[in-house]
């Protein structure tokens, strides 16, 4: 599984700087996660810096996604 960003991004690109696997880039409006690419910082943080650094908390597991 991999994280989503929700359409509250602000492009504020704290996330891109702190992804270890080049997994988040600017996408048509907000910032999007490659989930070939996302392991969830596993072997590299014992959390998701992406969430961790997020102002707006827009970063959501998919299956907090599939849920809403």
């Amino acid at each position: 599984m991999a994280y989503f960003i929700t359409s509250d991004c602000i492009n504020c690109t704290e996330c891109v700087f702190e992804c270890p696997n080049d997994a988040i880039s600017l996408g048509e409006h907000i910032h999007e996660i490659d989930a070939g690419k996302c392991t969830e910082c596993v072997g590299f943080h014992k959390e998701p810096q992406c969430v961790v650094v997020c102002a707006t908390d827009c970063i959501v597991h998919e299956k907090a996604r599939a849920v809403a």
